[in-house]
């Protein structure tokens, strides 16, 4: 059998070519994917940031939905037909964080999509251990982000996060605006600094607070939305020296600071304003299955605006296209690939 893929051969360049299915492993599934969306790592590998990981030609991609398309031998439960996501991680099962209950954050952790292949392709085989499943009814497209709000879920658990606390989001991206849904939802009262005006008019739309932090300093704007004590806690998630300084600096005595972002450069942080405000960094990757169960059932309720949140869709073959627009930022927030030929991953 033979179907599509996206291979990234090189810096800012994708081939879309045909693939050939390999057979099923034992306690593997394979999946008609749907749809797969494009992430901040995914625009890291384009731009070839990631080749000493990454073996071109590789198929990328992870935030996905899709059906099971034929179960293996040990992947019993699963059925032709079900919907499906992928938590996109592989763990040793041995290592100290393995045995201390973290095992999303294995010392030997293999990512789906980066490490090995990816969803940019019509077909993907998968651990069965990896899936998660979806409501039949939910949205495919809509699906598509629940790893990304998995994230989120799992930023705001990860802050320990109180009702009415006053918590800041630095960076309105997708990962940000999610974040300040699921902060809200949790109870926090939330602003989102974000300068790009077309993110703060998508994150507006949704009742979010925003502020333009080039338009004066952020520590200044959020000291009077605080009551004069600063934000208990900030999420960083621009992935910007001036992000890291002004979120820290806008702390209150105590404040919470969490590092979501992942900075390509190591970046000066004020450890004398930590000590001086008795501050607490905490870092926040990827997820449990908890945290993906939550995100889906959040989607599949509504309490994640999905439609909001999701700019274009673009068929495989344009999968190139589909990068060059979201590297230009330009009027976008979340750009899906439809992996199925005709528009076949559909809403259905």
């Amino acid at each position: 059998m033979t179907g599509r893929r996206a291979a990234y051969t090189a810096a800012r360049s994708l081939t879309v070519e045909a693939a050939e299915t390999p057979p099923l492993p034992a306690g593997h599934v394979r999946i008609d994917v749907a749809y797969t969306g494009i992430c901040g790592t995914d625009l890291h590998i384009y731009h070839g940031d990631m080749d000493g990981r990454v073996n071109p030609p590789a198929v990328i991609g992870h935030e996905m939905s899709g059906r099971i398309a034929q179960a293996g031998s040990g992947a019993s439960e699963w059925r032709v037909g079900d919907h499906v996501t992928v938590m996109p991680l592989v763990w040793c099962g041995g290592c100290p964080a393995c045995r201390a209950g973290h095992a999303h954050i294995c010392h030997r952790l293999a990512f789906l999509g980066i490490d090995a292949a990816g969803s940019m392709q019509s077909s993907w085989t998968v651990p069965a251990a990896t899936l998660v499943r979806l409501p039949q009814d939910m949205r495919l497209d809509h699906a598509a982000l629940a790893e990304p709000t998995a994230v989120a879920v799992h930023d705001v658990r990860r802050a320990g996060l109180r009702p009415g606390e006053k918590t800041l989001v630095v960076g309105g991206g997708p990962i940000g605006l999610l974040i300040a849904i699921v902060a809200r939802q949790s109870g926090a009262d939330v602003l989102l600094a974000e300068p790009d005006p077309y993110r703060r008019s998508v994150a507006e739309s949704l009742a979010v607070v925003t502020v333009d932090p080039g338009a004066g300093s952020l520590a200044e704007t959020v000291g009077p939305w605080a009551g004069g004590a600063g934000a208990a806690v900030a999420f960083e998630v621009s992935g910007a020296a001036a992000g890291v300084a002004a979120a820290v600096d806008s702390l209150a005595t105590r404040g919470r600071l969490v590092q979501v972002a992942i900075h390509p450069v190591a970046r000066e942080i004020s450890l004398y304003r930590f000590f001086w405000r008795e501050l607490t960094l905490l870092g926040a990757r990827l997820y449990s299955r908890e945290d993906f169960e939550a995100a889906v059932r959040l989607i599949a309720v509504g309490e994640i605006p999905a439609q909001a949140l999701i700019s274009r869709i673009e068929p495989l073959e344009r999968a190139a296209q589909a990068f060059q627009a979201l590297e230009s930022g330009a009027g976008v927030m979340k750009v899906l690939i439809d992996c199925q030929a005709g528009g076949e991953g559909g809403a259905r």
